[in-house]
């Protein structure tokens, strides 16, 4: 199978040579199993970076460049660099590398192991046991990392990954192919990327895992990270959490009335026709579920709604089987409220049993039925 590192350059003539050859002579001969391959994506660099990637192509045959015509940033480097190493060298693994040796390495075997344990993305981590950031850095530098990370976490409510603004990372093409369409947008073209792709990556569940990496400042050239990018990064996390509470107030709304239906018919069914509380809940579920449908695929997740007679039909029945662990939940929860404790309480277990089904719902909806579409 094949590996692709790629490396995004501008102005990292002084760099890419000694890491071309440190790659070629002293990492890729200790992997067995992956054929190694390096990508280098040059942003038109003036200080003739291509130039001497070009010289080393000569010595090494899998060594690639990707010339872009204007300057793409980050993000949009990464998008055509991998969109080349899929199509033309065929990869099944891609790895985002910085050229100045900030990045280790030594670590790429580690990386693909975890490949091969069968997670989708690994991130080098400066903050899990075993990574670290420079120890000559200002306090005030690693202030800005430590709690920019921390920063990321909260507002996004992910805790389980730590470092989310990590450049180095190994990713399977599957996960590429699947989320590319949507970083093809122009928020991403930047080092949006990273925290772009890696939020779409764990909210469409594929398995991310961290190896620790000690991240070193660079030797030569400049940094390219600047004020720019921290407006950047906070403008997109705070635009995407408003946009998924957004969702998820409307969710809510549609759930609180779909109880009302359940309830009302419930009642109706009890009431009315004789009709047992947990037999009637769950007549009065299959209404509210028919009336929820419909409004969260006209309103919730309008941009991911289902037009189509056949989708539609499809699409429900999903949702019908999707479902169909609440309104058992009902079913069980009333059925012993009513056999073993106080019959005339059934209100209360109606209610418990809503409760708990609405965390479970949400996940369902999001993750299988209204899916982000790439």
């Amino acid at each position: 199978m094949k590996a692709v590192v790629i490396v995004p350059t501008y102005n990292e003539a002084e760099n890419i040579g000694k890491l071309i050859d440190y790659l070629e002579t002293k990492i890729f001969p200790k992997i067995k199993n992956w054929q190694m391959y390096i990508l280098v994506v040059d942003d038109s660099s003036p200080d003739g970076t291509a130039r001497v990637v070009k010289k080393l192509q000569k010595k090494y045959k899998n060594l690639h460049l990707y010339l872009n015509k204007r300057k793409a940033g980050l993000g949009g480097a990464y998008l055509k660099g991998m969109n080349y190493a899929t199509d033309n060298l065929k990869a099944k693994v891609m790895f985002e590398m910085d050229a100045d040796f900030s990045h280790d390495p030594k670590v790429i075997p580690d990386f693909l192991a975890k490949i091969d344990e069968g997670y989708d993305l690994v991130l080098g981590s400066r903050y899990i046991k075993g990574g670290s950031i420079p120890d000559n850095w200002g306090l005030h530098r690693k202030f800005l990392s430590f709690f920019g990370n921390l920063t990321i976490r909260i507002v996004l409510t992910h805790f389980a990954i730590s470092d989310w603004t990590t450049g180095y990372r190994a990713l399977k093409t599957s996960l590429f192919n699947d989320l590319k369409k949507e970083m093809k947008r122009r928020e991403f073209s930047g080092y949006t990327w990273q925290i772009g792709f890696l939020h779409k990556t764990v909210r469409k569940n594929y398995k991310v895992a961290e190896v620790p990496i000690h991240f070193v400042d660079r030797e030569y050239g400049k940094s390219k990270l600047g004020a720019e990018y921290i407006k950047n990064t906070l403008l997109y996390i705070f635009t995407i959490r408003i946009k998924e509470l957004q969702q998820f107030l409307k969710f809510a709304t549609v759930g609180f009335t779909a109880f009302l239906v359940n309830l009302t018919a419930m009642e109706v069914l009890h009431q009315a026709f004789g009709i047992r509380p947990d037999n009637a809940a769950m007549i009065g579920a299959e209404i509210s579920i028919i009336y929820n449908f419909i409004m969260n695929n006209l309103w919730t997740f309008k941009a991911q709604k289902y037009t189509k007679f056949g989708d539609i039909a499809v699409s429900f029945i999903k949702f019908n089987l999707a479902t169909l662990g609440s309104v058992i939940l009902q079913k069980v929860i009333i059925w012993i409220g009513i056999t073993y404790f106080n019959p005339d309480l059934y209100r209360l277990y109606f209610l418990i049993a809503v409760i708990i089904g609405i965390g479970i719902n949400y996940t369902v909806y999001t993750r299988f039925i209204w899916k982000t579409k790439s």
